[in-house]
């Protein structure tokens, strides 16, 4: 077993984390202060991005982005996630590889200017009454001749208001299983000046000030056969087949950011002192340092190791839920005890402590909230034995 990077992937570590520096914290006190990312903001950042080569990184190389392998995409996400999730999100954007299984028509209007940085997707899944399960989706798409008719509320959809598509997931029919009646699922693109298709503000967000939600409403949208993605009644399949990492990428991000707030804390505790010594010194402040450094590393082992499983065609449910779970809930311990070592000062915005602190909550929500991975965690281990 190696646990070496590789020269390339070394130098994606490094490029990206100086791109980081350089070009997204400079930007990260004016977000913070309005809750607002600036469009010249973006465009510029953008630009830069793109010239860099980090633009859509996580698109194969045959369909115009960097073709990054699952493990070393993680690498670079991790160096992104020690910024504002608004300007890594939407400066250096990774257009969702769901995007890849459209027909070669779909990818040439849909994926293709994601990727040369002209438009952004969203996916619109979650709505007011199904978060977690997706299942029980009330938002329909019914068969009307050759054409598809939808209608029904999302919220919560993540850069809705930049997007220039929706790709919806919508309840499209019943199917029996053996257990029970169960919602067929169709995914849809929907362009976004579609008639019936509104795109409104969303809620107002404690975490990940600038990166916005909003709320969708379809009023008889009517789409073409030839708007779905996939097939008809296989969107659960789709999303399975393309959008498996994603829950790796929300721990990786996270894995950035424990790692800035632990810079700061073991900084301040070697630099402060008090009753004459560094606080670092005492117990109370160096254990804690100690648990967070373990937690980190365990945190990153389970999260390359799932990105290197995914890469060999071996990794399960079960090996991403778990990541995702560590990862998520170390940051949430760490962006805690880091300003509990700072005492007063962490809680300041001259330091990014607080705002780490505040963008670690939405993280065991999102992607799978940390009961959904536990429950998909127990019933790995408890299906050998048929319970």
């Amino acid at each position: 077993m190696h646990f070496g990077l590789t020269d390339e992937q070394k130098l994606i570590v490094e490029t990206t984390r100086s791109f980081v520096e350089n070009e997204l914290y400079p930007h990260e006190a004016e977000v913070e202060r309005t809750g607002h990312l600036r469009r010249e903001v973006i465009e510029e950042v953008k630009a830069k991005a793109i010239a860099a080569g980090l633009y859509a990184a996580n698109i194969p190389e045959e369909y115009g982005g960097a073709g990054l392998d699952t493990l070393t995409w993680l690498l670079y996400e991790k160096e992104l996630g020690r910024a504002n999730y608004a300007l890594h999100w939407t400066c250096v954007a990774r257009p969702s590889n769901i995007l890849c299984a459209g027909t070669p028509e779909q990818r040439e209007k849909y994926l293709a200017p994601c990727v040369r940085g002209e438009t952004w997707d969203c996916l619109a899944m979650t709505e007011p009454g199904a978060g977690s399960d997706l299942r029980g989706m009330k938002a329909s798409a019914r068969q009307d001749g050759t054409d598809w008719v939808l209608n029904g509320t999302k919220h919560f959809i993540s850069h809705a208001d930049i997007a220039g598509f929706v790709i919806a997931f919508m309840a499209s029919g019943e199917e029996e299983t053996p257990r029970g009646r169960k919602k067929r699922i169709t995914a849809f693109f929907v362009d976004r000046d579609t008639p019936g298709l509104t795109i409104r503000e969303g809620y107002r967000n404690v975490s990940h000030r600038g990166y916005t939600n909003s709320i969708i409403e379809f009023d008889d949208v009517r789409l073409p056969a030839e708007q779905v993605l996939g097939e008809p009644h296989k969107g659960f399949e789709v999303a399975n087949d393309w959008l498996g990492a994603t829950r790796l990428q929300v721990g990786a991000t996270c894995l950035g950011r424990a790692e800035r707030a632990f810079a700061h804390a073991v900084e301040w505790a070697a630099t402060r002192t008090q009753f004459g010594q560094p606080i670092g010194r005492f117990q109370g402040v160096g254990f804690k340092l100690a648990d967070m450094a373990v937690e980190m590393k365990a945190a990153e082992l389970m999260i390359l190791e799932a990105g290197w499983k995914f890469d060999q065609g071996t990794v399960t449910d079960a090996d991403m839920a778990a990541a995702k779970l560590k990862a998520t809930e170390m940051l949430a311990m760490v962006a805690d005890e880091a300003i509990q070592i700072h005492g007063g000062m962490g809680l300041m915005d001259e330091l990014p402590l607080e705002r780490i602190w505040r963008d670690a909550r939405v993280e065991r929500i999102w992607e799978g909230t940390s009961e959904i991975q536990r429950h998909i965690i127990s019933r790995a281990l408890l299906r050998p034995f048929g319970a």
